[in-house]
């Protein structure tokens, strides 16, 4: 990467850092996406390479040379916004007049309808954990997730100060740091109330000083993502649900269940914590996919 072109970099990523409050995970994709691009124009250009010189013919002929190597869609998706972002930014701080991009298309995405649970099997599963110390967390864990649809990143930074069980909410701490008020039933509260004590002995147990963190490991420590996974793993094998299923299915499960019995799509929408409608869209294809079965299988002239 030419001096130029580093600077206009650190001042991207400084951007999307301070300005935009984009996580490290989503900085470090923009790097990589950053780095490709560069190849490819010192592959074409040598050292006469320049991201201030190119225009959609070459963003094109990025895209043809992503196809030809058989990236994935989604990969190649990815790749183009990172420079749409990039380019846009370029324009907002008058380094270039035009985005070169403003006349490509990003690839379109074949949408895949999320997989879910259905109303027995999140019963079962949420029932599952026995009594013990850690069941008892388990269980607090599971109920978490599917009575708040919160993602794993949300559920694992939850902390004490954030979640009122008299008046029944929790304050979620979102993507770019939003937060969202969200809602918890009863059932939630009382196995969230069941698992503190459990959670105070197990840091006795092993000596840990107290700290913010509701959810915390086998040795009273905070919880990690691999954790939840390998907890929600260890029920769904001895359920034998046959279906590939992560901490984001119960999300799925959340949004479609509640949109299943009657509820607004703008209302599920704030509860998840996207941005846009059109994110939340994708649950009333599904329960429209849920009703055409239900018309199939019990219509005597489907």
């Amino acid at each position: 990467m030419r001096n130029e072109e580093q600077k206009l970099a650190e001042r991207f990523f400084n951007y999307l850092e301070v300005e935009k409050n984009s996580s490290p995970l989503t900085i470090t994709n923009y790097q990589k996406d950053m780095r490709a691009f560069d190849a490819f124009l010192v592959s074409r250009s040598g050292d006469n390479a320049s991201w201030l010189n190119i225009d959609a013919l070459t963003v094109r002929a990025y895209l043809a040379d992503l196809n030809k190597k058989k990236y994935a869609r989604k990969t190649i998706a990815r790749r183009i916004s990172s420079l749409r972002s990039f380019y846009k930014f370029l324009v907002r701080e008058n380094v270039l007049e035009n985005s070169p991009l403003q006349r490509v298309r990003t690839p379109k995405l074949e949408k895949k309808l999320p997989t879910f649970l259905d109303e027995m099997e999140i019963s079962e599963l949420l029932t599952s954990p026995d009594d013990s110390l850690l069941g008892k967390r388990d269980r607090a864990i599971l109920e978490m997730l599917y009575a708040t649809g919160c993602r794993v990143s949300e559920l694992v930074g939850l902390t004490i100060n954030r979640i009122d069980l008299g008046n029944r909410f929790v304050i979620l701490l979102g993507k770019g740091n939003k937060e969202r008020v969200v809602p918890i039933g009863h059932t939630c509260v009382k196995v969230i109330r069941d698992y503190l004590p459990a959670r105070a002995e197990l840091m006795n147990k092993y000596g840990v000083d107290e700290h913010e963190h509701i959810y915390i490991n086998s040795r009273g420590g905070a919880l990690t993502d691999r954790s939840v996974r390998r907890v929600l793993d260890k029920y769904i094998k001895a359920l034998a649900i046959h279906k590939n299923i992560s901490p984001h299915t119960i999300r799925h499960t959340f949004a479609t269940h509640l949109l299943e019995h009657g509820a607004d799509l703008r209302a599920v929408q704030e509860l998840l914590g996207h941005e846009n409608l059109s994110t939340t869209q994708i649950y009333t294809h599904v329960t429209t996919e849920r009703i055409a079965e239900v018309y199939r299988e019990n219509h005597p002239r489907a």
